[in-house]
This record gives C-alpha cells, structure tokens and sequence, in this order.
C-alpha cells in the first residue's frame, strides 16, 4: 500500500508517493486559486512518475497554508461575536483590543461582556448571567453573524462556564458554528480569546477547503481516507480541521522540519526550509519542531496556541540583488517568487537574483549559465556573503547551546547553502526539494492533554501524570494510531502554588504511526 503526501503552498504544490519508508517519487506544481486544479496536477504528476496503481493508495496528508494566508492577507474570513464572560472584571480590555484596525474590522467588531469568570483561584468571579446571553443570541440572529467565539476568565482551570454559555447560544441560535478558548489557548485571557475568535472566523473557509480537497481527490479516482496536518507535525482528520482550523497555522514550516528529519535521520539539527521568497528557519527536538514558549504572532496578533518555534527571513531562491551607490550590495526582502522561471537571467529575463549569483558562481546547475557569464566576479562574490552571512544569522538565532549540531537545507532554494556554516556541518538530502511534502506524507497521529490536576485525596504527581498520559494515548487510539507504536514525547507538569489543592498543570503528548506505515 502507497502513502500520497501533498504540500499546499503559496507558490508550488508539491505532491510525493511514499512506499513503507520509501520516496518513489516527488513533483512540484504551481498552486491555483481555486485550489483543486494545483492538487490534482501535482498529485497525478506523482502516480505517473512513480508508476503505481492509484487504488493501492491507502491514505492521504494534505499539508495547507490556505488558513494563515486568510489571516495575513485579510481574505475570507466571516463575522465573529466574540463574547467574553468576566465581568465586573476584565472591562478595561474589550475583546479584540491589540489586533490591527483592518483584521478587527474583517471580523466584524461585535464584542459582548458578560457577568461570569473565575478568578486564579478557581473562586467564581460572578454567577453567570444567562439573560444576557439570551439577549446576545438575539443580537446574533438579527446580525446574521456567522459564529461566535466564547472566553471565560480562567477557562483552564474550570470550563464549566464556557460550556454552560455554549449549550445557551446554541439552544437560542440553532446551527450557529461556536468554538470556546479552552478547546484552543492556554492560560492568558487576551491571546486564548484570540486565538478562539480566529478559529471561529475561519470556520465557513475550513469547511469549503476541506470540500475542496474531498472534491479533488474524488476526480482523481481516489476513495481512501484522507488527513490534514496541524503545526505540530502531527495529523488531524478532515473532520477535526473543520473544527479547529487555526491548529493547521504554520504547518507548511513543520511539515518541512518533519521531512527533513525524516530524509536525513537526524533528531537534533537546525532546518532552514529556502523557497522563492523567504527561508523558514527552526531548531528540530526529538525528530519535531521545538515548541515557542512564549506568545506566537499571527497576522498581527498575539495569541497561544501551540505553534513551532520557526521564524522567517527574506531570503529566498527569488530574492532580488541589488548593488547600491557605495559599492554594497542588498539581497532581499523583495523576491520575483514564482515568476523566477520568467524573470532570473540565467531563464533569460532582466532580473538579477539569487538564484543567478550562485549560477554564476558556480554553486547551481539551473537554468543557462551562460547567460550569467557578463557578471562581476567582485559583485558575485559581495552578494554571496551577505547570502552566508544572512544564513548564519539565522541559524545562530535558532541554537539554544554551543555544541555542533548539523545544518538540513531543504527546499527549492536550498541551493544558495554553502556547504560549511561556520563550524556547523550543512546536509542537503535527497528529495530536498520536496522535504514538505514528505513531511504531510509521514506524519503521525497525536494525542495530547494539558489541563489543572489537583494533588488531593490520594493522588500524587505520578498518578496524575500516569492519568494524562493515559488520556492522552487514548485520543491518540481514537484518531487511528496503532497502539504499540505510540511513545510520549512532551512531559511536564508546572506546580501551580497560587491555586487550592496543591494543584499542578500538566502536559503530556503522545504520537503514533498510522495504520499501514508501521516498519
């Protein structure tokens, strides 16, 4: 049985065939406004390239960057009520109070405060007001807005008031989409709220996608399940993404550290993924990308969810270079991006980039290199430097010790790494070019718990954490991974001295490898 991994990027459409542990083949392919017509390209590109028969193809991964693009470039996204319970707390900052003017406006403004809350020590702030909530409903009705979003104070650590509201707006707008924080964000109160009225903006786009896909795959002649992968490395089924679309929110970055992992059998490297416009650069642990600790901004907003410590710099295959007055030369932010193969000199068009510096110099077999012959050697080799040295920054900001670890270049651009970073090894695998694509391909099924335990009545800190692990495997069983495969990766738990009940947070995540891609 074959695996079909696909990466749904910005730019190309990267599709791979996958046997057991094996890349039969890899193909890139432009992305399409409506999707659909990029996937089905790409997808049969791979089955004709490979040579197999598609009804052998037992499961398909979809990674997608469709939900961050809506949030960056402000594109189909639905009105939001953004209903917060906390009040005679919390009116100082309504919700939605740091995010840019024009995304709140995207959103629609409708804002809702209500009596509610806990306080950190699990003490009711105030009973919860269900007239007002009724009231809201109405309000919601005669709106039409799409979804709600609910956050109570301290929904961590009691989420009894979030479900209460819930089942009110519910009963009172039938059919009305609502997502509450606690399903999403951590303890914060602004950042959770964030990330739930993101999540509940996206929720008409997750559906029409994943519709999308279903479609796409069905034209191809393809019946088998098929997966979304979140930003954790890990799978979700397509259902679940309809769900909670803001867990896809850079995956594409993921999915590349996760391939390359994969390709070289290194655990512990920094990966820099180089496509057309930036490189996408993060430190792997254990195989996965290391987690952010702190806020993560998305389109302009802080919120907390899990995200992959991954950040981006504008260097990239496309890049342009420039010589300016006093004999410096710049390279980068701005990129041709996917109109490299009209645009670079070495494919016979006017623009110096990137891609044509490391032609001339040498370093690249691309395109035609006698186009890039006239070039200053002097020039070249100044754009080069800086190319290394905006890599070697970057790497740098990524290591969290001195000790050598090696460099994975991945992706289209990979081909600007040289071969040594300073004292760090650089490895470029096969496949490079689609480290993505591989990365949906292998990608595992999770399960995770992170919630407020009280050390009470007999419970020590190994039961409880016994308790969550074994929740935690359970979700993992239930989202199909095979039970003797599933191992821990996450563990810890924080004492929390603040709360009654000798209470501790703790967080457990196991993954698992899905049926029939085992050994």
């Amino acid at each position: 049985m074959y695996r079909l991994g696909i990466d749904v990027g910005g730019t190309n459409t990267d599709a791979v065939i996958m046997e057991g542990r094996h890349v039969l083949s890899g193909v890139k392919a432009s992305t399409t406004e409506d999707v659909t017509t990029g996937v089905i390209e790409a997808l049969e590109g791979a089955i004709a390239k490979a040579g197999i028969d598609r009804s052998k193809i037992s499961t398909v991964m979809i990674g997608t960057t469709h939900f961050t693009n809506a949030v960056i470039e402000r594109k189909h996204i639905n009105h939001v009520a953004a209903i917060r319970l906390g009040l005679p707390a919390t009116a100082c900052l309504p919700p939605m109070v740091d995010w840019p003017n024009d995304l709140a406006e995207a959103v629609g403004h409708h804002t809702y405060l209500v009596r509610g809350g806990y306080e950190f020590d699990g003490r009711t702030i105030a009973p919860l007001d269900e007239e007002e909530l009724i009231r809201i409903a109405a309000d919601i009705r005669l709106k039409n807005v799409k979804a709600a979003a609910i956050t109570c104070v301290f929904s961590p650590i009691n989420a009894e008031m979030e479900q209460r509201a819930k089942a009110v707006i519910e009963k009172h707008c039938p059919g009305l989409p609502v997502v509450v924080s606690g399903d999403i964000g951590r303890i914060g109160l602004l950042e959770r709220e964030s990330a739930a009225i993101m999540n509940a903006s996206l929720l008409s786009l997750a559906a029409k996608t994943v519709d999308a896909f279903a479609k796409a795959l069905k034209d191809a002649g393809l019946s088998c399940p098929f997966f979304i992968t979140q930003n954790d490395g890990t799978l979700m089924a397509a259902a679940t993404v309809r769900s909670f679309p803001v867990l896809t929110f850079a995956s594409g970055p993921t999915n590349s550290m996760r391939g390359a992992a994969f390709l070289t059998g290194r655990k512990e490297a920094i990966v820099v993924d180089i496509g057309g416009t930036t490189s996408d650069v993060g430190a792997l642990h254990h195989g996965f990308p290391r987690q952010a600790a702190t806020i993560v901004d998305v389109g302009g907003v802080r919120t907390n969810f899990r995200m992959p410590d991954v950040f981006s710099i504008g260097l990239g295959g496309g890049s342009l270079v420039r010589e300016l007055a006093n004999g410096d030369v710049t390279v980068g932010p701005q990129s041709v991006g996917y109109r490299i193969a009209r645009d670079a000199l070495v494919f016979g068009g006017q623009t110096l980039t990137t891609t044509d510096i490391a032609v001339a110099l040498g370093k690249a077999d691309i395109g035609d290199a006698q186009k890039v012959a006239h070039l200053d050697r002097a020039l070249a080799e100044k754009a080069h430097a800086r190319i290394v040295q905006m890599l070697e920054n970057s790497v740098e900001r990524s290591r969290v010790s001195a000790d050598p670890i090696p460099v994975i270049a991945v992706g289209g651009g990979s081909i600007l790494m040289p071969d040594r970073l300073g004292d760090l090894e650089v490895i470029r695998p096969e496949n490079f070019a689609v480290a993505n694509a591989v990365g949906a391909a292998i990608a595992q099924i999770s399960g995770e718990v992170d919630r407020v335990f009280a050390l009470e009545k007999g419970l020590t800190r190994e039961i409880c954490l016994k308790q969550a692990e074994q929740e935690a495997t359970e979700r993992a069983l239930s989202a199909g991974a095979i039970a003797e495969t599933i191992q821990v990766i996450e563990r810890e738990d924080v004492p929390l001295a603040y709360l009654p009940g000798n209470a501790t947070r703790i967080h457990v995540k196991v993954v698992g490898e899905m049926g029939g891609f085992h050994g």
